[in-house]
């Protein structure tokens, strides 16, 4: 009798694993506590052409972890933090399906990994696959409540934590981003050192710790950081 997927040797896991890379299709694997939801959408994908479905238990290597649970319960999470440990792949991500999902929840499921979130009463096996392979290509899916949950914890965040103390989310300085933001007007360190009334040195020492903490190349890149974290 023919063996299924979950009953072939390690060797063959492994095997299937080289091919989904090789093949450019996204590794998924499921958890979920009910079984006849995850054999459906299991069914589902491995019908499909982008991605390739690992056996059970193989989530180590996966790219896309899709979590399927009624509600986000502590077990839920554990799922999510197991998974997070467990992880050989430092790319992986979580796609949540779920019908409700509590802002409380939220940056913990996220500092596991969660990148997208679909709701569950909303969502049919076309739209998972489309969140699974727009998720490892770096497009999150996110209902409109949950962006403005992350916005407003990130407005809290500047406000209470950071901003006191001198900082911005993109971890600079309030310093350091008045001189990028001189940098990326073309100004040289003499032009920026005369506009915020500081010495050249301490301009250059100003850019020359943040690239050193930041491991930036050089200063192009220190304000191509700057522009993509969002602090100009």
């Amino acid at each position: 009798m023919q063996t299924s997927v979950a009953e072939r040797p390690v060797d063959s896991v492994k095997a299937v694993d080289i091919a989904a890379v090789a093949d450019g299709r996204v590794r998924v694997a499921i958890i979920s506590g009910d079984p006849l939801t995850a054999d459906g959408v299991a069914a589902h994908l491995r019908g499909r052409h982008e991605v390739r479905l690992l056996p059970h238990g193989k989530h180590q290597s996966a790219d896309i972890v899709l979590v399927l649970a009624t509600e986000i319960t502590e077990e839920t999470l554990g799922w999510m933090q197991t998974v997070h440990e467990q992880s050989t792949n430092s790319s992986m991500r979580i796609v949540l399906v779920a019908t409700s999902l509590r802002e409380q929840h939220l940056t913990r499921a996220i500092s596991y990994g969660l990148a997208s979130v679909l709701p569950r009463q909303e969502t049919g096996y076309d739209k998972i696959v489309r969140a699974v392979v727009d998720t490892h290509h770096g497009r999150p899916h996110m209902p409109e409540r949950v962006v403005g949950w992350l916005v407003e914890q990130n407005r809290t965040v500047q406000r209470d934590v950071l901003a006191p103390r001198g900082l911005t989310a993109a971890g600079l300085e309030t310093r350091e981003v008045d001189v990028l933001k001189l940098l990326a007007d073309g100004m040289d360190t003499g032009e920026i050192a005369a506009t915020l009334n500081y010495s050249e040195r301490t301009i250059k020492n100003v850019l020359h710790g943040l690239m050193s903490r930041l491991d930036l190349r050089n200063r192009s890149h220190a304000v191509a950081y700057a522009l993509r974290t969002g602090a100009l």
